[in-house]
């Protein structure tokens, strides 16, 4: 591991992977000391001795889309796909931590009143979007089948012909990009709530390295802003509005973090949107600066899943055609099993 030994350490003795698809509390306390003695016992050097510095960049393994019954549970082809995507996840980071220099787990972050939840929108009637059954299109919104809430206008502090104006030009704005249609999504990842924790046991394996590697786990928040769809944590959906004022920018200060490591390991959830979006972004910035950086970005394959609501849609096949496209780019698709050689 990095500058101290090519093998993989055992994991340790507290990980039960029986508990990564429950909600539960993590002993810090005692887990800190048990990290501070397995990294004295395997002679795991401090995050700033590393010679090869590997980030770990982790998409959205919080319970609303990895905990089944949540809201948003990544079922995949499996029904369970999510639950034991974390459980190789969390082996990863363990049999790893001596090689993995940063981890940077991302959030995303809701309110209830955002362009993509229920409330934001009302019909003729006053009745709101079903959720995960509507796409808003521009036509819909020249048809006034769905119109922007006034009620929220006047909470979230906008006019309520701006907000109207400004909707009409998202959702064009989508559609021109090429991007997936305004979805109106069940309430999710919600700040202050369960869901939008970290899975438990991913948490317990990512504050285990923090305290045994010195090495400051990075939370990165993404989703919040009411006016946008964030997939991606490099950059939201849209970023003007009708008349070219910005409403939101590119995280170029991660980008350009994620650049500087020697490598990048991605994984998390859902492959078909927060995942692919993200490394698409990354790529869209490697294109721009250097395409042999795309080497040093290695996807774990078997930690992350499609959306797949059976009867409904699968994104299966789309999500396996961004991976594929990633690879003809020169990123490395990987499993959490393999001994990978980042020296």
């Amino acid at each position: 591991m990095n500058n101290q030994t090519s093998t993989q350490l055992p994991i340790p003795p507290h990980f039960n992977p029986a508990t990564v698809g429950a909600v539960w509390r993590v002993p810090y306390q005692q887990r800190a000391a048990t990290a501070q003695a397995w990294a004295k016992q395997h002679e795991i050097k401090p995050a700033s001795e590393d010679k090869t510095r590997i980030c770990l960049l982790l998409i959205d393994v919080q319970n609303t889309f990895c905990i089944p019954e949540f809201e948003l549970f990544v079922g995949g082809k499996s029904g369970n796909s999510a639950v034991d995507d974390n459980v190789r996840l969390c082996e990863f980071i363990y049999r790893n931590l001596g090689i993995i220099t940063k981890i940077i787990p991302t959030l995303d972050t809701h309110t209830a009143m955002q362009i993509f939840h229920p409330i934001f929108w009302v019909n003729a009637v006053g009745e709101h979007p079903i959720p995960a059954a509507t796409n808003i299109t521009p036509a819909d919104i020249e048809q006034r089948i769905w119109q922007v809430n006034p009620n929220v206008a006047f909470s979230l502090g906008f006019d309520y012909e701006f907000l109207e104006k400004y909707t009409y030009h998202y959702v064009k704005q989508l559609t021109q990009g090429g991007k997936y249609p305004l979805t109106v999504w069940p309430y999710h990842s919600m700040l202050g709530g369960i869901g939008h924790a970290l899975v438990s046991a991913v948490e317990e394996a990512i504050f285990f390295h923090c305290i045994a590697r010195n090495s400051q786990t990075q939370f990165e928040i993404k989703g919040n802003n009411p006016l946008t769809e964030n997939y991606s944590v490099l950059s939201p959906e849209v970023l003007e509005d009708f008349d070219s004022r910005p409403i939101a920018q590119i995280n170029q200060r991660l980008i350009q973090q994620l650049l500087d490591f020697d490598a990048v390991i991605i994984a998390g959830q859902a492959k078909s949107h927060c995942v692919a979006w993200t490394i698409d972004d990354l790529l869209t910035e490697i294109r721009q600066v250097d395409m042999k950086l795309a080497k040093k970005v290695y996807l774990l394959e078997d930690c992350t899943s499609a959306v797949v609501v059976p009867g409904v849609v699968d994104y299966t096949e789309a999500a396996d055609k961004a991976f594929e496209r990633f690879a003809d780019a020169g990123m490395k698709i990987v499993k959490s099993t393999q001994l990978i050689n980042f020296f």
